[in-house]
């Protein structure tokens, strides 16, 4: 005679076990998941606008370019956007762009000018609480840049670090 082992969940007590998760362990889960979304999800909109700044670079470049450019033909720099071919919201919509004379002692519009970004309201960009208004000076020949969260003025230097490479 063979002996027979009982196939398993038939003929032994309680070796039928439901399978599946408790509340309590679901709950640790969502638990988990409610934290590493509450730490995770304000770097990754952090990185999210650190990255959009970059429409705001290339647009600025554009128009220092196109600076150039004009002024290569005439005695003096512009203050209008559409001298220069140019809108003034940034392709992707998240920055306003806009042109002034120099406001320094000296400095017309046959030496210099300010491009300024400023983040559009209603997007991640009017968020952004260290760069989210972007300005580039040209005086005399020499570029200088600036940025804040929610200055009224700008302090320009030689570096910034909204400005970082």
């Amino acid at each position: 005679m063979k002996h027979m082992l009982p196939r398993p969940g038939v003929g032994t007590a309680g070796a039928r076990r439901h399978r599946g998760f408790t509340l309590i362990e679901l709950l640790i889960v969502v638990v988990v998941a409610g934290v590493l979304a509450a730490v995770a999800l304000p770097s990754f909109y952090d990185n999210i606008r650190k990255s959009r700044r970059s429409e705001a670079f290339a647009a600025m470049s554009a128009v220092q370019q196109a600076q150039e450019r004009l002024r290569s033909n005439q005695a003096n720099y512009t203050t209008t956007l559409s001298d220069l071919g140019m809108t003034a919201t940034t392709p992707g919509g998240y920055y306003d762009i806009s042109l002034s004379a120099p406001t320094d002692p000296g400095f017309t519009l046959a030496t210099g000018y300010t491009v300024t970004a400023v983040g559009v309201a209603g997007t991640s960009q009017a968020k952004d609480s260290q760069c989210r208004k972007l300005s580039a000076r040209v005086l005399g020949g020499n570029l200088s840049y600036a940025g804040c969260g929610s200055c009224t003025t700008f302090t320009y230097t030689a570096t910034h670090p909204c400005w970082a490479q």
